[in-house]
C-alpha cells in the first residue's frame, strides 16, 4: 500500500499547491501502528502526512459533514464503501458535486483498529490476533463507485454469506422469539449514538434524539426506550444505508446493527427495486423510500 500512499500524497500536494482544493480528507499515523486517523490537510506540507495503509477503516464521506454550510472545494480519498456515502450525501443535498474532487482506491480489505487496542489493552481475553474488520467479510462493492481519479487494482467483491444466513435464521424464528433476540440484543445499548455519529446517512441538522421541545424519545437506558431508540433509526436507515458497517464497528457493546440494516436493504430492492443505496450517483435522484409517486402500491399500508 505504500505506492498508494505516495500517489495520494503527489495528488493531495498538487491539489492544494494550485489552489484546486481548500482542504483535502485522508489519513495519518498515530502514535501506534494500528492507530491510523482521518487527517485534514490544507497545505502541500500538510499532504505529506498522508497514508494509506490495511488501517485506513474511517469512512471519511461522513467527515465530509463538517463541512456542508461552508463554500471550501475539498478532496477526499475513497473506498468503495466510502463511496457510496459520497453518493447518499450528494443525493440528500449535503453537497453539490462541483465542490468534491474524489480520489477513489479500490480496497483489498481493512484491519479494525478496535480489535488490536482491545487486545493490547490488557483487560480483555481472547481476543484474536487477526485484526481483519468484520464488515470487510461482506462488502459487495470494494472498488470506489464515484472518483475523479482511482488508484489499486480492482477488487472482487468478498460476501461471506454470514449475516445472511444469520437474517434468515432470524426470520424463520415465531414472532414471539424474535421478540426476545431483538431485546435480548438491544439489552446491552448504552445509549452513547456512537452508531448515529459513525453513520454517513444520519446528516439531520437536528436529530429528533436529541430535540427536547417536544421531546419524542425518551432517553432512558431501559428495554422501551432502547428499542424504540433503534426501531426509529432503524427506519430511518431503510433504503438510504450504504452498508459501510461503520455503526456496527464502533459499537462498544458489538449489537449486531448491521443485521436489521441488511435486512431492510434487501426489503426496499424487493419492494421498491432493483435498488441499492449508493450505487450510482444521477443528478436530482432520491432514495427509495423519498420519492412518491401517484401509482405507488399501497397494499400494506391501508
Amino acid at each position: 500500500m505504500k505506492e498508494i500512499s505516495n500517489k495520494v500524497k503527489e495528488i493531495a500536494s498538487r491539489l492544494l499547491s494550485k489552489g484546486q482544493v481548500d482542504v483535502f480528507l485522508a489519513w495519518e499515523k498515530g502514535n501506534q501502528d494500528y492507530l491510523t486517523r482521518p487527517l485534514a490537510a490544507r497545505t502541500a506540507e500538510e499532504a505529506e502526512r498522508i497514508v494509506f495503509d490495511e488501517y485506513s477503516i474511517h469512512n471519511l464521506s461522513n467527515y465530509l459533514l463538517k463541512f456542508r454550510d461552508s463554500q471550501e472545494k475539498i478532496g477526499l480519498v475513497v473506498k468503495g464503501c466510502d463511496s457510496r456515502g459520497v453518493i447518499r450525501l450528494l443525493e440528500d443535498n449535503q453537497f453539490s458535486r462541483d465542490r468534491l474532487y474524489i480520489v477513489g482506491v479500490s480496497c483489498p480489505g481493512m484491519k479494525d483498529p478496535l480489535k488490536a487496542i482491545k487486545r493490547n489493552s490488557g483487560l480483555l481475553q481472547n481476543i484474536a490476533e487477526d485484526d481483519k474488520a468484520d464488515k470487510c467479510s461482506n462488502c459487495a462493492y470494494p472498488n470506489p463507485l464515484i472518483y475523479d481519479e482511482l488508484l489499486g487494482s480492482q477488487q472482487e467483491p468478498n460476501m461471506s454469506g454470514e449475516r445472511q444466513a444469520k437474517i434468515q435464521e432470524i426470520e424463520n424464528m415465531s414472532p414471539d422469539d424474535r421478540y426476545e433476540f431483538f431485546r435480548d440484543t438491544f439489552e446491552s445499548c448504552i445509549r452513547c449514538y456512537a452508531c448515529r455519529q459513525a453513520c454517513v446517512a444520519c446528516n439531520c441538522r437536528v436529530c429528533i434524539f436529541d430535540e427536547m421541545r417536544p421531546q419524542w424519545v425518551g432517553r432512558e437506558n431501559n428495554e422501551t426506550d432502547n428499542l424504540m431508540y433503534h426501531l426509529v433509526r432503524a427506519y430511518h436507515m431503510a433504503g438510504r444505508c450504504v452498508e459501510c458497517g461503520e455503526c456496527e464497528r464502533v459499537c462498544p457493546v458489538d449489537i449486531p446493527l448491521m443485521l436489521i440494516n441488511t435486512k431492510l436493504a434487501q426489503d426496499a430492492n424487493e419492494f421498491f427495486g432493483p435498488y441499492q443505496a449508493g450505487i450510482n450517483f444521477v443528478e436530482g435522484a432520491k432514495p427509495a423510500l423519498s420519492v412518491y409517486r401517484l401509482d405507488d402500491p399501497d397494499e400494506g399500508f391501508m
